[in-house]
């Protein structure tokens, strides 16, 4: 055992090192899932799909998806964090492909189940990794590397609109960015943590929330509702419920993205400051307030924007505070911890939008937004859970 600590703890001397290395993955495969969001509308053009053939479609994705994560985290404890994310940073890059040269809803479907696992694996164990990291740094940086998937996002998000308003065929612009990303992806995987199994520890093959998790997995799974949900709907209450032109909708969308990445950037530093479990409490009264404001007060659409703000802003450090917490959970091997709460989150990032889309049906559109309430109300009552402490005192070699 000695022997295996000393050579972790070799292996991370330099841990700013290993911290760009993770940062930089984070950070393309934001940029690429973004590229692939960004490019949907075109796919679904070229091979003539019907709304309901391209929800199908994505639904293959989800399944990926929520097969890969739970399972991920046993693999972590059998094989290490850093061989699994080195794989599957590169496979990623590779898969990201073939959703753009799918030539029937078939061969799509397949396609999108297997991105939506290897991008659901990597996931996982990008995660893991992580939390190494930010164990040697003995204070809170999980939220720096979930601000830079943001920011990874938001630029593939602008290139992927760009590329589309120019007229480069889908896969051209794909393989354009698959060679890009495989280059950086590969650059950032010789900086990794090396661990191995006794760092993943033992773990059941299928990574659910135990009992110690529970309560972490509902916020997780309430915070990435509200998020899937604002997401998918906001733009539509903006244009439809409240009449704003298609220009003002897209900036309630803008707005809300950019605070969730500027929370995200701040998330660290408050964290350190007033602990976890505030900063999630804190979270969910903004969601609340969030809701309030865009909902109920005022039907105006700029009032609804700010309260999108708020919402994006109270999200922004829940999920990343969540996967930290869960890597330090006593008895529960990080890498199953970080499985079982990413399987919680992504469930309620699929399930928002289905479930605000069912409840429209029935209750109006703003009704259905107005539900969301009840999930910030959740993230306040159980955030208690997000314990902050536990990091190691390693952090000096860090600062």
């Amino acid at each position: 055992m000695a022997a295996s600590e000393s050579g972790r703890s070799g292996a991370i001397a330099n841990p700013r090192t290993a911290r760009i290395a993770v940062a930089a993955i984070f950070c393309v495969n934001g940029a690429l899932m973004a590229t692939w969001f960004a490019r949907i509308p075109d796919v679904k053009q070229q091979l003539g799909l019907s709304e309901g053939a391209l929800s199908l479609a994505l639904l293959c994705a989800a399944v990926g998806a929520l097969i890969a994560q739970p399972t991920t985290g046993w693999a972590i404890g059998r094989l290490g964090s850093r061989i699994l994310t080195s794989v599957l940073a590169i496979l990623f890059c590779a898969v990201v492909i073939l959703p753009s040269v799918s030539p029937a809803l078939p061969i799509l479907m397949l396609s999108l189940f297997v991105l939506g696992a290897i991008n659901g694996g990597l996931d996982v164990s990008m995660n893991a990794q992580a939390a190494l990291v930010e164990r040697r740094y003995g204070r809170s940086i999980m939220n720096s590397f979930h601000a830079l998937w943001s920011v990874g996002g938001l630029a593939g998000a602008a290139l992927g609109g760009l590329a589309a308003g120019r007229g480069l065929p889908v896969a051209v612009h794909f393989a354009i960015g698959a060679g890009v990303g495989v280059f950086f992806m590969f650059v950032a995987t010789r900086g990794l943590v090396a661990d191995g199994p006794a760092t993943g520890g033992d773990g059941p093959a299928f990574a659910l929330p135990t009992r110690a998790l529970l309560p972490m997995g509902i916020v997780a799974l309430s915070a990435l509702i509200c998020e899937g949900a604002i997401g998918d709907w906001g733009a539509i209450y903006l244009r439809e419920g409240l009449g704003s032109s298609a220009g003002v909708a897209a900036i309630g969308y803008a707005i809300f993205a950019l605070m969730m990445a500027g929370g995200r950037f701040a998330g660290d530093w408050l964290a350190t400051r007033f602990g976890s479990a505030q900063i999630v409490r804190a979270g969910g009264m903004l969601v609340v307030a969030g809701i309030i404001l865009a909902l109920i007060l005022v039907d105006a659409p700029g009032i609804a924007i700010i309260g999108y703000g708020l919402i994006g802003a109270g999200v922004s450090c829940v999920f990343p505070l969540i996967l930290s917490s869960a890597a330090r959970t006593p008895g529960v091997a990080p890498g199953v911890g970080i499985a079982a709460m990413a399987t919680a989150g992504y469930t309620g990032f699929l399930l928002g939008p289905p479930l605000i889309g069912g409840l429209a049906e029935v209750v109006t559109l703003r009704g259905s937004l107005g539900v969301l309430a009840i999930f910030g109300v959740l993230i306040v009552l159980l955030g208690s859970k997000v314990d902050g402490q536990g990091l190691t005192q390693a952090g000096s070699a860090a600062d």
